[in-house]
């Protein structure tokens, strides 16, 4: 006997890949739902090589008969349907960054504080962590637990994906428009996509931070450690798949490129290629559809003391969603569930 699991949202992005991760991952499943809006509902969505789901109304359905839910990335249907579901007794993973901060609720990269999952018993929610801070946690961790990181400067350069599928579409038909010679609109992203890139991510705040700048430097700091320092900007990029990000940080022990690169080999989650030559490094069209978080690029900082820079590629929807929510479910399924 396994485990009764529900995927709200399954035509979106994310909600794809956790079917496709799950698969993968021979996740112990007796049964995959997969559920969605009322526009969704009987649209089908593919769960491994052979078997094809029928989306279902998320509103009318009954989730005292699952285990495990992953909850939409989008804020609204969370909002609406994580509750209700953690009510009925399953355990729900959210993806929407809806609940990233509440107190009550863990948020987990189970590489870097899996042992957070033990609350989870106090709302029945787990909330998975926004893609940025995902990467950012599993880079800094080894670092600070060898150096003690006390501030982090971080440039990210977000691609399209993350924005869902509208925006992807976006950029493919602005692209094709510039070569033929067409007009370019815009209706998803604030500015044309296509050969440019939006240091605009989600809405501004009144500090001038926007909000995926300011939930990057909160969610790093639950994640990983309170005391840490964050600063970000956040950047749309003219690519599909694959987030990147360039991190400069500051350390209480002196740091070298050497002693770094020897415990960022040693982390789990991390890969890293750093070979300081031509093609010694690593960029987004190649790791699309790959697990790890891949490091490249690290030196030291010379402007400040105990300073390092390094470069951090991952492909958004697999660790930096998907496969994060799944690695999350399987230590609930092994560690606090019962088949």
């Amino acid at each position: 006997m396994g485990f009764t699991v529900a995927v709200i949202g399954a035509t979106d992005n994310v909600g794809r890949e956790i079917l496709q991760t799950l698969a993968e991952r021979k996740f112990p499943a007796d049964s995959v739902v997969a559920l969605g809006t009322d526009r969704a509902v009987g649209h089908e969505v593919s769960y491994g090589e052979d078997e094809v789901l029928k989306v279902q109304d998320a509103a009318r359905f009954d989730f005292s008969t699952i285990d495990i839910a992953f909850s939409s990335s989008d804020p609204k249907l969370a909002a609406l349907h994580s509750p209700r579901a953690a009510t009925s007794g399953c355990v729900v993973i959210d993806m929407s960054g809806h609940y990233a901060t509440d107190p009550e609720i863990p948020l987990v990269v189970p590489e870097v504080n899996g042992a957070a999952l033990a609350g989870y018993k106090q709302r029945y929610i787990v909330a998975n962590p926004g893609a940025g801070a995902i990467q950012l946690a599993l880079a800094l961790k080894p670092l600070h637990d060898r150096f003690t990181v006390r501030r982090a400067v971080v440039a990210t350069y977000q691609a399209v994906s993350g924005a869902g599928k509208e925006a992807m579409d976006e950029l493919f038909t602005q692209t094709r428009a510039i070569f033929v010679n067409d007009p370019v609109a815009k209706s998803v992203l604030p500015k044309q996509i296509a050969f440019n890139v939006i240091p605009h991510i989600d809405r501004n705040l009144d500090d001038g931070y926007t909000h995926e700048e300011w939930r990057l430097n909160v969610e790093t700091r639950k994640i990983l450690d309170p005391k840490i320092k964050v600063t970000a900007t956040c950047v749309r990029v003219p690519v599909f798949i694959g987030d990147s990000a360039a991190v400069t940080i500051e350390t209480e022990e002196a740091i070298t490129a050497e002693d770094a690169l020897e415990v960022l080999r040693a982390a789990p989650g991390l890969s890293v290629l750093d070979q300081r030559a031509g093609e010694g490094y690593i960029t987004p069209v190649e790791v699309a559809g790959e697990n790890p978080v891949f490091v490249s690029r690290i030196r030291e900082d010379i402007t400040v003391e105990n300073g390092l820079a390094f470069w951090s590629v991952a492909d958004n929807l697999r660790k930096g969603a998907a496969l994060n929510a799944v690695q999350i479910a399987e230590i609930l399924a092994s560690d606090y569930l019962e088949e």
